[in-house]
């Protein structure tokens, strides 16, 4: 597949199909398999491909066809007033079938067979790269959902504060100017709240978008949070990995189907360097006299033996042999990649929760509650308040990278979602 190809693709894989015009029912409540399944029958490129499959079985039954025989009928020398039509002329009706040689039909079978078998891996390899854009828009979604509600937490604990410092300030406990940097300080968690909910509704519109739906306004809950479900035995080392992605990606799969297509394409233009004899058989009516054509005509290839044929279809299936070789490395590239992402992100991910999410947070309740009791000044409670944010968006982008990541690696060697890496 070439890059141009793989690009059109990929922005093909978002555009949605409204061929109807009606509006696409999407749960509220949505799972991730529901989101793929919705994006699959309403997704463009893929009903693209259906068609291209089934364009193939067409191909399938053209190539089983055998040629059609000709029947001719040759009137010579006729004369009138020589005791009828059939006595006054040389007449000559018979009927010729061209024999197929050197295994042509079989060798066009097998061209549309590898065709249609490279259509349906075409097919599957849509769906995959379907999946990865869906699952990227739905945990992206997953995401945004949980940083908005991180943020309008700590907004609501500011707020708490700030209820409780107006009535310290009624009472003279604590200075004016206190109460107005404090609410002058609810700003910057108001704008991270804004920010968070502008960034929800825009992932809920991309993936809503992406579904084939026309009401990007509505909200959508995905069920699946950004939790890493624990995978269970050993997953298989890179080598594993990149094997089983040789023998289970589509695109792989379509190229290897498209190698055995240009290879029985070469033996085909080989075949038709053969001539190919055509039989007749009929009857001749002679002035009277009647008697039985027998005749064979036979090519002789004397200029043309179909070398540019042949050349052409030799190179195809060289080429086809190099393409393969060079996707083959590719996916190894793209696998180790993926791997390292995986584990890099899991190890982010293992850093915050070990050592700072905890310890944040416990900063930030031992400086609220010092606050409040009057041992800790303000400063104090608001740079643990921030610092317990910006540790918790961390950890947030450190799931949702870990949760991609690892969508990622089961995309890109050819697995279901969800499916252990075995």
């Amino acid at each position: 597949m070439t890059r141009s190809l793989s690009l059109f693709l990929l922005v093909a894989l978002v555009v949605p199909l409204h061929a109807s015009g009606q509006e696409v029912p999407i749960p509220q409540r949505l799972t991730l398999a529901d989101a793929i399944r919705i994006a699959q029958e309403n997704n463009p490129t893929v009903a693209v491909a259906r068609q291209e499959a089934a364009l193939g079985e067409a191909e399938i039954l053209a190539a089983r066809q055998r040629p059609n025989p000709v029947l001719e009928a040759i009137s010579e020398g006729y004369r009138s007033g020589s005791g009828g039509f059939g006595n006054g002329q040389e007449l000559t009706i018979q009927l010729s079938q061209e024999l197929e040689t050197g295994g042509r039909r079989g060798s066009r079978v097998r061209v549309a067979s590898a065709g249609r078998l490279a259509a349906d891996a075409r097919l599957a390899d849509v769906g995959r790269l379907l999946r990865r854009q869906v699952g990227r828009a739905y945990f992206g979604l997953s995401g945004a959902r949980a940083d908005a509600a991180a943020a309008a937490a700590a907004l609501q604990e500011i707020d708490r504060i700030i209820t409780v410092n107006r009535a310290k300030y009624q009472q003279g406990e604590i200075s004016g100017g206190e109460l107005r940097r404090l609410e002058v300080e609810r700003l910057r968690f108001e704008e991270d709240a804004l920010s968070a909910e502008l960034a929800t509704r825009r992932a809920t519109s991309e993936l809503r978008a992406m579904l084939g739906s026309t009401r990007l306004d509505l909200p959508v809950d995905p069920i699946e949070g950004l939790a890493v479900p624990d995978p269970g035995g050993q997953t298989p080392g890179v080598p594993g990995l990149g094997a089983l992605a040789l023998a289970s990606r589509p695109d792989i799969s379509a190229l290897r189907h498209q190698r055995e297509q240009a290879r029985a394409e070469l033996q085909l233009q080989r075949a038709l360097r053969s001539p190919a004899p055509t039989l007749a058989a009929g009857y001749r009516r002679d002035f009277g006299d009647s008697g039985v054509v027998l005749g064979v005509s036979v090519p002789v290839p004397l200029f043309d033996r179909n070398a540019a044929g042949v050349a052409r279809a030799d190179t195809s299936a060289r080429l086809a042999d190099a393409r393969l070789r060079e996707a083959e490395s590719a996916v190894n590239v793209e696998v180790q990649q993926a791997a390292d992402l995986v584990d890099i992100s899991r190890r982010r991910v293992q850093a915050l929760e070990r050592d700072y999410l905890a310890r944040a947070r416990e900063a930030r309740d031992s400086a609220a509650a010092a606050y409040r009791a009057g041992e800790a000044e303000l400063i104090d409670f608001l740079d643990a308040q921030r610092a317990f944010r910006d540790v918790q968006r961390a950890h947030t982008a450190a799931l949702l990278e870990l949760r991609l990541s690892l969508f990622q690696l089961q995309t890109t060697i050819g697995a279901t979602p969800g499916e252990p890496l075995s």
